[in-house]
């Protein structure tokens, strides 16, 4: 089993779950991301063909990542089934997903917050959630750009403008940006997603 090396705040696999590696003759991390972004590619293709606006569903959210990782790890678009630093137990996963895409149908439908407020709660919440093994900040990033411009007609976010999956000083600011939001404070990530 190859050992890889992750940068802050990222969430390592477990045994189980890196078994599930379909590229056999990966065997560092940068390999690797290159593999995903390829497929990362290929889901961005899909999603321009089909343009979906009914993304506030399991269904959905679980195809999307069924999408963006099916040529790199034969659990892509399942959900985790092992507790980790972040997200709950596991087993909560599909309860409290549906709770945050009835949640963000209630925010929009009532205009409780501004659209791009909307947006960052939701990446938020489902970071927190951390449904899947691998891959849940780009799922959320993409998912929280997808309900911006498809459902709430609002240009997508910047994200501080570079990859986040790379360490260095702006996944920092994201991550700290992520924890402020864990205290209810919304506004650096706000800040921070269209910086």
């Amino acid at each position: 089993m190859t050992q890889w090396d992750y940068p802050d705040g990222a969430t390592p696999l477990d045994p189980d779950e890196a078994e599930g590696l379909i590229p056999e003759h990966i065997t560092r991390r940068g390999e690797l991301d290159e593999w995903e972004q390829r497929n990362i590619i290929a889901a961005l293709a899909w999603l321009e063909k089909t343009g979906p606006t009914d993304i506030l569903n399991e269904t959905f959210v679980r195809e999307l990542h069924r999408r963006m990782f099916n040529r790199v790890w034969r659990w892509a678009g399942t959900y985790r089934k092992s507790d980790k630093n972040i997200g709950g137990t596991w087993y909560q996963i599909a309860e409290r997903l549906y709770n945050l895409c009835e949640d963000a149908k209630l925010w929009i439908e009532n205009g409780t917050v501004p659209p791009d407020e909307i947006a960052v709660r939701f990446h938020h919440r489902l970071v927190q959630i951390h449904p899947f093994p691998n891959g849940n900040g780009r799922h959320a990033r993409l998912m929280t750009d997808l309900l911006l411009e498809n459902v709430l007609g609002r240009p997508r976010f910047t994200w501080g403008g570079v990859n986040l999956a790379n360490p260095g000083e702006v996944r920092e600011r994201y991550i700290s940006a992520l924890q402020a939001a864990d205290n209810h404070d919304f506004q650096p990530l706000l800040d921070f997603a269209r910086s």
